[in-house]
């Protein structure tokens, strides 16, 4: 069993959130914003919290900030700086657009990890979720390398480590839902109505 003190809390804010027109991670649903809700998660699991993001909007939450290395290239380049600017062995990375993310969730990355993976990811609905997942800090190297060959897509990269998939329990298909659109915004309030 890995401990808290290996292991360091990624929260990638940068997305240019295109299809929804503002910062998503600074969203709110249920009078929080949606990285606070990340952010809670993700706490009970690491010795430190490192959110990549170019916007200093995030200073707010006083947690360390780091600005993309490499610009304009995704989430392949934001979670590169976020390896890069970790300290630890162990990575729990999470994008900030996913506030219905349970701890116990990504509890179970730490409790499947292996020494002989590189990248223990969430899969869901048959579908990987590299940005709900545990990353070696020797990542890194190969995400450099492939960002230096304009390589932008983060499953390619991650196709390039030894990658063991933990699927979820349908149950709880729900908390890794990523809200992307104004739509999926409304649809999750009127889910989660009390």
């Amino acid at each position: 069993m890995i401990e808290k003190k290996d292991i360091t809390g990624i929260i990638l804010a940068g997305g240019k959130s295109s299809r929804m027109g503002t910062d998503k991670g600074l969203l709110k649903f249920n009078d929080k914003s949606f990285i606070e809700y990340s952010i809670a998660a993700i706490k009970p699991l690491v010795s430190q919290i490192i959110i990549v993001s170019n916007n200093a909007d995030y200073d707010q939450f006083n947690l360390k900030r780091v600005e993309d290395i490499i610009k304009d290239a995704g989430p392949l380049a934001g979670l590169y700086s976020g390896l890069k600017a970790s300290k630890t062995e162990y990575n729990l990375v999470l994008s900030s657009d996913i506030p219905l993310i349970r701890t116990e969730i990504l509890n179970q990355l730490i409790n499947e990890c292996e020494n002989n993976f590189d990248v223990i990811q969430i899969m869901s609905k048959n579908k990987s979720m590299p940005l709900i997942a545990l990353y070696r800090k020797s990542c890194e190297k190969v995400f450099h390398h492939l960002l230096q060959n304009n390589e932008r897509r983060l499953q390619v990269a991650v196709n390039q480590c030894k990658v063991k998939n933990i699927v979820l329990n349908p149950s709880l298909e729900l908390f890794v839902t990523n809200i992307n659109t104004p739509e999926d915004l409304e649809k999750m309030v009127y889910e989660n109505k009390d």
